[in-house]
């Protein structure tokens, strides 16, 4: 199938019982045995419910991957593949990442022996030299949160593989319609399906999707194990959103290329963080990696201080400030004091997250109206 029609069809059958085109939500804790371990695949709904498992065969299919699991939460799910660690491993990752990541990495996960090194992901000799007998992971995010650096992943993956580290690829900002990781060599891709794929700003929920059933049935023993599951509604309305979702990024990614242009052209604004310029960092490696550059811009004004992006943050109407991404709503947000607030000043000044910097989220509205409203609030 093309992806167009994965989305609707890949992983999803009417249900058996009523013939129901859309997936029923299956809203019960147990299910009645005929006879001791006599079931008709379902024992108790942490393990197993009917309407997270079409999710994760849909999510499966769209990333050419072999199963999918799926969490409560993308930090639940990003969890989970830390707790195939044991303590003493190390994790490489980039140095751009999104705050909640960080944390969890730092605050959580370091507690218990697992340390991890951010560094340029992009700087091949940095990352040979930062690999030893206790790497076992490389976190990959691209692009990245806020600075929509992009990453080469299909040549970190084959590093990786050389050494037999396991990689995960953060794929949130792109979703599987612009870009596949495991085509590319990651083991794993991870979402925040609280973003484009659910894509209406109603669901918080992730997923891992893995290339092999080795690695599929250790992250479903954690799955259960740990039980961070997401509810059937919210399987539900993921499904449903997933239907759109090669509608809904396109139109976005249209939008996101005018209003790039829009910015980088404004004379208040310094710079304008996007993969689509020519002269982006690693424009090539995005045009090669993705069918398109996504719908996340971030810019840092002339005036570089957090009192010109508020201004710049309490003037937008159709815009609204709020934290997360990806849905048909525009979004804009301040980095430095919402997503990456648990990341030290220092550390998010070396990657030129400044204070004035400020990311839009860009949704499916007319992209005449989405100008309109940047150039009142900018000016």
């Amino acid at each position: 199938m093309k992806f167009e029609t994965k989305v609707i069809h890949a992983g999803i059958e009417p249900d058996p019982s009523t013939g129901a085109i859309m997936t029923p939500i299956y809203q019960t804790s147990t299910y009645v045995q005929d006879a001791p371990g006599k079931h008709k695949g379902y024992e108790y709904a942490r393990t197993q419910n009917p309407t997270r498992t079409v999710l994760e065969k849909n999510l499966a299919a769209l990333e050419n991957g072999t199963d999918a699991i799926c969490f409560a939460s993308g930090l639940a799910a990003m969890d989970a593949v830390l707790k195939l660690l044991e303590p003493g491993d190390e994790i490489i990752s980039t140095f751009e990442l999104y705050g909640g990541s960080y944390r969890l990495m730092t605050q959580i996960f370091a507690k218990y022996g697992i340390i991890a090194h951010f560094i340029d992901l992009n700087d091949k000799s940095s990352l040979r030299n930062h690999i030893n007998e206790k790497t076992k992971l490389i976190w990959i995010e691209t692009p990245t949160n806020p600075m929509l650096s992009v990453l080469d992943i299909k040549y970190i993956c084959s590093i990786a593989k050389k050494t037999g580290i396991l990689t995960c690829v953060d794929s949130t900002f792109a979703t599987p319609y612009l870009q596949r990781p495991i085509d590319l060599g990651a083991d794993m891709v991870h979402h925040s399906a609280t973003k484009y794929l659910a894509g209406h700003s109603d669901v918080i929920l992730g997923a891992v999707i893995t290339n092999s059933n080795e690695l599929s049935d250790r992250l479903h023993y954690i799955q259960n194990a740990s039980g961070a599951i997401p509810g059937p509604q919210d399987c539900f309305l993921t499904l449903r959103g997933i239907k759109t979702l090669h509608l809904r990024v396109q139109r976005a990614c249209d939008n996101a290329m005018e209003i790039a242009a829009f910015l980088k052209k404004n004379r208040k604004i310094d710079r304008v963080f996007y993969p689509g310029f020519k002269d982006a960092h690693n424009h090539l490696v995005a045009k090669r990696q993705m069918s398109h550059y996504g719908a996340m811009i971030s810019f840092t004004l002339k005036s570089d201080t957090k009192r010109a992006a508020n201004k710049v943050l309490s003037r937008t109407k159709l815009f609204s400030l709020a934290e997360s991404l990806g849905g048909v709503e525009s979004l804009i947000g301040h980095p430095a004091t919402m997503t990456h607030a648990s990341i030290p000043k220092k550390d998010r000044l070396s990657i030129g997250l400044t204070d004035s910097l400020i990311r839009l989220s860009i949704g499916v509205e007319h992209v005449d109206d989405l100008i309109a409203d940047l150039k009142s609030a900018i000016s």
